[in-house]
């Protein structure tokens, strides 16, 4: 079992912030960061399955979509992409787009991307602090300007952009519209609450996301996968001998480990690869369960159905 803080490595893009506080000390001034990787500490260690991110909008992303795993593979890499978002903050009037408005064909797609219509074509909507998004790979996607989120993805950095706002970057239309799907995307699954402390934001085929929230001063036992990520987004805690505040991460890769809540107590989102969540992932250490063990398990056997049938 290793319990490492993860290292932090931050992408400059022109979309990005200067100013990254409180989530990190990196200063973007002068060279903006849109993007904070959350790797494992240790270079020579496996490469995970999964890529955790802080993201900083300072203007809108470019209209991109990804593609999933068969098509991947057929380009020669490893795997798709499918990611998860949850929204930190937003600043009012902030919006993503997600999917398409109606559906259209392929022909269509291609001649909205050349005439710049895709603009019109993206179902756009306005978010806010909690909210959660799941973009399964093929999924035309964008964000706008003023939002910070946490981003759970497959390890990938294969994106297609469709609509870049008359940046001078590539666009790749022929793959993109191979790969995307020329439909709304289907209405959101809500988060499942298993037990007071636990929240299953999503449940995909290639990753769970969990919200956490601790009591102050409490005790507990994390049953790890062998790729566990906890990244904090309030309060305090120590998981193992490694302290855990707002804006890090930590990797746990298998095994039992203790988390000693701080006295603000932890918010923090989790996520390991797997397709459904993992019923024994926390236990208190003292005290009864919040919770009839009966409840989540019907919760979990529902979830883990509705992974089943997405694959």
């Amino acid at each position: 079992m290793s319990i490492e803080h993860a290292s932090v490595q931050a992408m400059r893009k022109p979309w990005g912030v200067s100013d990254l506080q409180p989530w990190s000390r990196v200063d973007g001034t002068g060279d903006a960061v849109g993007e904070l990787w959350f790797e494992r500490a240790d270079k020579n260690a496996p490469i995970p399955a999964l890529l955790l991110k802080l993201l900083f909008t300072g203007a809108p992303l470019s209209i991109q979509v990804h593609p999933d795993d068969t098509f991947a593979r057929a380009m020669g890499m490893p795997n798709g992409k499918s990611e998860a978002w949850y929204i930190i903050s937003a600043e009012p009037g902030a919006q993503i787009g997600v999917g398409l408005n109606r559906r259209i064909t392929p022909q269509e797609l291609r001649a909205a991307i050349t005439n710049g219509s895709i603009v019109e074509l993206v179902q756009w909507r306005p978010v806010a602090k909690g909210d959660v998004i799941f973009i399964p790979a093929g999924t035309i996607h964008a964000l706008g300007a003023g939002i910070v989120l946490a981003e759970i993805q497959q390890r990938s950095d294969t994106t297609f952009r469709l609509f870049d706002y008359g940046r001078a970057r590539e666009l790749h239309i022929d793959n993109g519209v191979a790969v995307a799907n020329v439909f709304p995307l289907g209405p959101p699954r809500q988060p499942t609450r298993l037990t007071l402390e636990r929240t299953v934001l999503v449940a995909s085929q290639h990753f769970v996301l969990e919200l956490l929230d601790l009591p102050e001063g409490s005790s507990w036992a994390l049953l790890a996968d062998s790729e566990t990520w906890v990244l904090a987004l309030d309060g305090h805690a120590a998981i193992g001998l490694a302290a855990l505040s707002i804006g890090q991460a930590i990797f746990v890769g298998g095994g039992r480990a203790s988390i000693e809540v701080g006295a603000n107590g932890l918010t923090a989102l989790v996520a390991y690869p797997a397709s459904a969540p993992i019923g024994s992932l926390l236990h208190r250490l003292s005290g009864r369960s919040t919770r009839p063990v009966q409840a989540v398990a019907a919760d979990l056997a529902e979830l883990t159905g509705l992974a089943e049938a997405r694959t």
